[in-house]
């Protein structure tokens, strides 16, 4: 099968993140054991959905190289293009169409159609691939991966250097920031408007809202804050309220704001998310730490980064302002994200990837095999 064939059919199952990912890890699992992987299944359920992962390697022995991608896509209520769905690859101007197409199902088909080109040759050293859940919503996947494969274990203690899959247009990717989800709620009484029957949510959250507004304002401005490898080199805090109410005349019961970061490798995270709780606090408004992802970075100046640098035909290694779940794998010392797209291209209505990436995609990742596995 070509590079297009393993993404066609990958894009073709509707893994969106609320969903199982069974099918599409059913299908990962057959192609990694047609093309001579052992493989391991590590499953779990969300709300009595089942999601599941697979972890294959390819190969014998120690160190080698240990590829991780996700099977999970985004929604796709604002689909936009009228003449297929989804989930219906189409080829169209030198592009390949489809949800997933960026992120990251073409990154995944990259690694399969490398590895099926080099499979007939002599390994020295083990390919590992890892097809993860739930990257789009909390990494519980990869999490779950960590704590539970033998085979992961097994790449750990062989020193097997690592690649995660996202879309960095293959350019070496040494460093990301994080995310860190905070929900605040704050609660009144629905009523008509007319009446003085209801209490409104929404004057009760006012002034936590001045508060956090001094928080965000202080975080573009301080410098110690600050990470100058960045693009923009904040946290970029993204504040959002909703108060959920269906009609003008009602007066709100709820209010819910919530704040987004993206924390940088040396940010003290602990302190704003300190700061944002003592706000709700003083104002007896209810504050959930919803989620948090970790940044990510390694050493630009390391073996492996030069390595990688030069199999990626010499371009300078970078940093950039989006997250993946390379920050979940500390214990893989030598680690980079590689991966064909443009990040730009990913969760849009009309995602698409370039075949010109995803034929340098297999390229770079079978020159990423010769070099550390043959």
């Amino acid at each position: 099968m070509t590079v297009v064939d393993y993404a066609s059919e990958l894009i073709r199952f509707g893994s969106v993140s609320y969903l199982s990912n069974g099918p599409v890890t059913d299908y990962a699992e057959s192609v990694l054991r047609d093309l001579g992987c052992e493989t391991e299944r590590v499953e779990y359920q969300t709300n009595g959905v089942l999601k599941a992962n697979v972890v294959g390697r390819f190969g014998t022995g120690t160190g080698g190289i240990a590829y991780f991608g996700h099977t999970d896509v985004v929604p796709v209520d604002d689909w936009s293009i009228r003449e297929h769905g989804p989930f219906e690859p189409v080829v169209r101007d030198g592009r390949l169409y489809g949800r997933g197409s960026t992120d990251m199902k073409g990154s995944i088909a990259c690694m399969f159609a490398a590895l099926g080109s080099l499979k007939d040759q002599s390994f020295k050293h083990p390919v590992y691939i890892s097809c993860s859940s739930d990257e789009e919503l909390d990494h519980r996947g990869v999490i779950e991966v960590t704590k539970r494969s033998r085979l992961y274990r097994e790449l750990i203690e062989g020193g097997a250097r690592g690649i995660v899959g996202e879309p960095t247009s293959m350019d070496v990717v040494y460093a990301h920031k994080g995310g860190v989800q905070i929900v605040v709620t704050s609660h009144g009484k629905a009523a008509h408007s007319s009446t003085r029957e209801g209490v409104n949510a929404n004057l009760a959250m006012i002034p936590f809202l001045q508060d956090l507004k001094a928080i965000y304002e202080t975080t573009e401005a301080d410098s110690s804050l600050m990470d100058t490898e960045f693009d923009p080199p904040t946290i970029c805090m993204n504040i959002g309220i909703n108060d959920h109410t269906k009609a003008v005349n009602i007066t709100a019961p709820q209010s819910a704001c919530t704040a987004c970061f993206r924390p940088m490798p040396d940010t003290d995270v602990e302190s704003i998310v300190e700061q944002i709780r003592s706000a709700a606090d003083a104002h007896g408004v209810e504050f959930w730490l919803k989620g948090q992802n970790p940044p990510f970075r390694r050493d630009p100046g390391s073996d492996y980064v030069k390595q990688s640098v030069a199999l990626t035909d010499g371009r300078p290694a970078r940093t950039v302002a989006y997250g993946s779940e390379a920050g979940n794998f500390d214990e893989i010392k030598n680690l980079i994200v590689l991966g064909p797209g443009d990040i730009a291209q990913a969760h849009k209505s009309d995602e698409w990837i370039a075949l010109e990436q995803l034929d340098e995609g297999q390229r770079i990742y079978a020159s990423m095999i010769r070099q550390f596995c043959l």
